[in-house]
């Protein structure tokens, strides 16, 4: 036996109320979509965004990067105007560039997390910022006070007029 055909029905289709139709759903499934895609959008928005270890470790060693910066120029500033030249100065430096940052870590408070900040990674990032804005702010320091005739200095060799 062979299986029977199926007859269709020929009935017209009304073409403009079909498009209606197919409006109408592409017009709900864009609203259900667009509810959707809000309602994630406040979800994200309400919860807080938590920084990674890898940001939270940038960020701390740009900050302490622009300490150094600021530590270097104001260190040098400081002792040059009170007099100190040559030897005095560079066992300064090495005094702020060696020592600061532990004094920053532990009596400002400034916390760093102890299982990766080892005395190497406190003292590496802004060495060299620091060691520029010392060389740089001391050399046009002390170029203006000799315009100036500021003849006292203190050096090892004692207190010079």
């Amino acid at each position: 036996m062979q299986p029977k055909k199926k007859i269709r029905s020929r009935h017209k289709v009304n073409v403009k109320k079909e498009r209606q139709k197919q409006k109408k759903l592409a017009e709900k499934k864009q609203k259900q979509l667009q509810k959707q895609i809000d309602s994630k959008e406040d979800k994200i928005k309400q919860k807080p965004i938590k920084e990674s270890a890898l940001d939270l470790r940038l960020r701390k060693e740009t900050n302490l990067y622009w300490i150094k910066a600021v530590t270097g120029a104001l260190s040098v500033f400081i002792l040059r105007l009170i007099g100190f030249v040559g030897w005095l100065l560079l066992f300064w430096m090495l005094f702020f560039m060696l020592v600061f940052p532990f004094v920053v870590n532990y009596v400002l408070g400034y916390e760093f997390d102890k299982e990766e900040w080892t005395w190497k990674n406190v003292l590496r990032p802004g060495l060299g910022v620091f060691f520029f804005m010392f060389m740089i702010v001391g050399v046009i320091l002390h170029t203006t006070l000799k315009l100036l005739g500021v003849t006292f200095y203190i050096s090892i060799t004692g207190i010079h007029y």
